[in-house]
């Protein structure tokens, strides 16, 4: 999908995604197309703070600032822990190119794009959950359209979140 889209003339400055998107091939197209990127990670993701030492990313004790660390097989990011109600802890990686502009990403930074993030993440569970799009057995654009046309109230919910 990247790809279309870079292909379209669009160039985002930043991509996000959820941890099921962030394989190391996902995350080196990202860095070879010069895209920063905030990606949820799993807590067994394995960095080093010393080259060669790897642990897992939920081992580190990271500090409210974020630590720049080296993922394995693919470079330096910067991973931020983020603590929920329920006392589970999920774990984010922001990457930039550049080493300079990578340390000085914020956890004000961070928490802004997590905001954005959560919100992409929030629509695409309303319009599986409340509008049923996972049961669509159709996938071009006119099969769709017909879909909603003949189910419409289906896509109430669509319309609250079309700002997104």
């Amino acid at each position: 999908m990247l790809m279309e889209v870079i292909s379209w003339g669009l160039r985002p400055s930043w991509v996000t995604g959820d941890c099921w998107y962030s394989s190391r091939d996902n995350l080196k197209l990202l860095k070879h197309q010069k895209l920063g990127c905030l990606m949820g990670i799993a807590k067994n993701r394995q960095v080093s703070l010393v080259m060669g030492q790897y642990c897992a990313v939920n081992q580190l004790d990271i500090p409210t600032e974020g630590l720049v660390v080296y993922l394995k097989k693919f470079g330096w990011v910067k991973v931020f822990r983020k603590d929920f109600k329920n006392k589970i802890s999920r774990y984010y990686l922001m990457f930039r190119a550049d080493i300079e502009q990578l340390t000085e990403i914020t956890r004000r930074n961070f928490r802004e794009f997590h905001s954005i993030h959560w919100g992409i993440e929030c629509y695409h569970r309303a319009i599986k959950q409340l509008c049923g799009i996972k049961r669509f057995v159709v996938r071009t654009s006119s099969a769709i359209l017909t879909h909603k046309l003949l189910f419409p109230q289906s896509f109430y919910s669509i319309r609250i979140n079309e700002s997104f």
